[in-house]
């Protein structure tokens, strides 16, 4: 495998200097004939890179790059499950010439020493459909791992059937996960977990590394992004599906698109991953869940906290408690602008509460229905046509006229938190299942619809529209 000249890449990997429990060195397994399928042009822009197909197959290594796996735990479903990097290769950090510094890692690129049995590839519908919602995620606002390039490897992998096989580039303010504290916890040393907490807190909270207890601080930290994150998922009702501890990323980005979807239908049990058979991860669960990994987190690191356990054991308690407050302030704040209210009393809970109730028992839908009080309109739903709808209607309308802000600012404030579009599941699976077959054209047609998701163009019609009944029982697979 050769190098390649410096070109634009400015790789360095910080990741190495870790002790070496939390890597194994391993360079990606060359593929027969990769072509670049699609590349996200103003992405490489801000990374300082252009598209350069054999580095993406992983064919070729960029210089400076240090390719690694890495090693991690995880609760998987509430189970303890020693995991790492299984089709993953991390290549290395991109330093961008602001100096800011992200992950670039190649998934799909080859077994690993953590593929337990895997064969380290992954399928071509999988990895577009992550560039596709991980791309809808940031147009959205919300925090996450990004998709750089897809690539076809011109070999077959074989699941249910044989299917194309491809390589996803996935850019990340980096890979540490709350199982990657686990693994340390479990089979380190103390030491090691003090070094990867330091090498944490250098790298995402740079601003609390001279605090007199800068672990709790770390904790404190973690919990304040995470509590902003799921906030935001609840919001534009967006279901992770899988929310195990390694799918948690300490930096609070979204990471491992997995069996996730955004509702369709307002219903808080949603699920959608085919294996979540007790609804562990629904969408109602999300917070819960949050709280239940972060103080998976929190249990990691306790003997950094204090030297006496049960003052650790209190100082993480105490922390975690904050969750709830934090996480109620950043939706209550995201639904009353969603609902155009700018006055922050206790009677926008009552309307929030009430409009919720009442689209989950007529089974609206949930982006249609916000998308319509946006402009004030009655799109057909049966919520809409009810009395109970009307008399909450009233209410809300009157409450608007108390506030001194016009209709017109509460319409664009309403039009900046209600998205115009999210990647609905059906339109999703319509581009992937052409996109098998060698058209890209619906795909590049629904990522350009998804870029400005509160734009509210004429473009975006034609994908914002509802799924027939048929597909509202939409589930995902473990690997999609």
């Amino acid at each position: 495998m050769r190098k390649l000249e410096q070109g634009k890449w400015n790789f360095n990997n910080s990741y190495t200097k870790l002790p070496k429990i939390f890597y194994t060195k391993q360079s990606p397994t060359t593929v027969r004939a990769p072509k670049l399928i699609i590349f996200n042009s103003s992405l490489a822009s801000s990374l300082g890179v252009s598209p350069q197909l054999e580095v993406f197959a992983g064919n070729e290594i960029p210089k400076g790059a240090e390719p690694l796996a890495q090693a991690y735990a995880g609760h998987q479903f509430g189970h303890f499950t020693m995991l790492g990097d299984g089709r993953a290769i991390l290549l290395g950090e991109q330093i961008t010439d602001s100096g800011e510094r992200f992950d670039i890692q190649l998934k799909g690129s080859g077994r690993t020493p953590y593929s337990r049995g895997g064969d380290g590839r992954a399928a071509l519908g999988p990895m577009l459909r992550e560039y596709i919602i991980s791309e809808a995620m940031h147009a959205l606002g919300i925090p996450t791992t990004r998709s750089l390039a897809v690539v076809t490897t011109g070999e077959s992998v074989m699941r249910e059937e044989n299917l194309p096989g491809a390589v996803l580039t996935r850019v990340s303010a980096s890979h540490i996960r709350v199982g990657t504290f686990e693994y340390a916890s479990r089979f380190g040393t103390s030491e090691d977990v003090r070094s990867l907490a330091d090498y944490t807190i250098t790298r995402h909270f740079p601003s609390i590394a001279t605090f007199e207890n800068k672990y709790l601080q770390l904790l404190r930290e973690v919990i304040k992004r995470q509590a902003s994150l799921i906030s935001k998922w609840q919001l534009v009702g967006f279901v992770h599906g899988v929310m195990n501890t390694d799918n948690m990323a300490i930096s609070g980005e979204t990471i491992d698109y997995g069996p996730c979807a955004f509702m369709d239908v307002y219903d808080p049990t949603t699920v959608f991953s085919s294996i979540d058979s007790h609804g562990r991860y629904s969408y109602e669960n999300q917070p819960k869940m949050a709280v239940w990994n972060l103080a998976r987190f929190a249990e990691t690191l306790l003997p950094l906290l204090h030297d006496d356990k049960n003052k650790a054991v209190s100082l993480a308690q105490e922390e975690l408690a904050k969750f709830e407050n934090l996480y109620q302030d950043h939706w209550l704040s995201g639904m009353r602008a969603k609902l155009g209210l700018f006055n922050n009393d206790v009677e926008d809970i009552s309307l929030i509460k009430d409009i919720l109730q009442l689209m989950q028992q007529h089974k609206a839908d949930y982006t249609k229905t916000f998308q319509s009080l946006t402009f004030d309109k009655n799109d057909g739903q049966t919520l809409f046509s009810s009395p109970d709808y009307h008399h909450w209607h009233e209410r809300w309308q009157a409450h608007l006229g108390q506030q001194s802000n016009s209709w017109d600012e509460s319409k664009e404030l309403m039009k900046s938190h209600n998205p115009a579009i999210i990647p609905r599941n059906h339109r999703v699976e319509e581009a992937l299942d052409v996109a098998n077959e060698g058209d890209l054209s619906k795909m590049h047609q629904l990522l350009n619809a998804l870029d400005n998701p509160y734009g509210y163009t004429p473009e975006q019609e034609e994908f914002s529209t509802l799924p027939a009944p048929e597909f509202c029982h939409y589930q995902t697979f473990c690997g999609t």
